[in-house]
């Protein structure tokens, strides 16, 4: 009964880290002003009629805080690739030199940095909305174990709004963190 009760409270923890993961992952697609090779996460091309991830066929670097590189494997790849960067509408214009592509990251205005701070807010929002469904998840999985007290419950149902508290402060302190990197020009 008690294994049963310490399982709900590990699987919620398990969520609740997994929903801070994700919005740690969602942070690195939102530019913050610098080159990051995380902006090209989510770029996908066609690698010999297959859709591939950028990062699994080239090796994607930063040089400088203005600038991504990505260096295909086969040099063939090029005009596939930077056509991917083109239609991925992260307002990207790439250009090559026959070795590798390169991509200048345009300084951003502070109307689009307002957008992307409110972006990273809608994010954070998110993993919270994610965080207090693990939560109700396991109160509701604790009421159901049979033959243990209401004291029991109470105990359990405590330990599980403390977790919560403490990813959605970790939460919030990372989405200001975020904003507070944006919005630095």
């Amino acid at each position: 009964m008690m294994e049963e009760l310490d399982f709900i409270l590990e699987e919620t923890k398990d969520q609740m880290e997994k929903a801070l993961a994700h919005l740690e992952t969602a942070f690195l697609k939102i530019r913050a002003g610098k080159a990051s090779p995380g902006m090209l996460a989510t770029v996908r091309f066609d690698y010999y009629g297959n859709s591939t991830l950028l990062s699994q066929a080239t090796n994607i670097g930063a040089p400088d805080a203005r600038t991504l590189t990505v260096q295909p494997w086969e040099k063939n790849l090029i005009p596939e690739i930077e056509k991917a960067i083109i239609n991925s509408n992260l307002g990207f214009a790439p250009s090559n030199n026959g070795d590798m592509i390169i991509i200048n990251i345009p300084p951003l205005t502070e109307e689009r940095r307002v957008e992307l701070a409110k972006m990273a807010k809608a994010e954070a929002e998110n993993a919270k909305v994610s965080i207090r469904n693990a939560r109700k998840d396991a109160n509701n999985n604790i009421k159901k174990v049979n033959d243990i007290s209401e004291d029991i419950i109470k105990g359990y149902e405590t330990k599980i709004q403390e977790m919560t508290d403490k990813y959605v402060k970790a939460t919030d302190e990372a989405c200001t963190v975020k904003e507070k990197e944006i919005m630095t020009v």
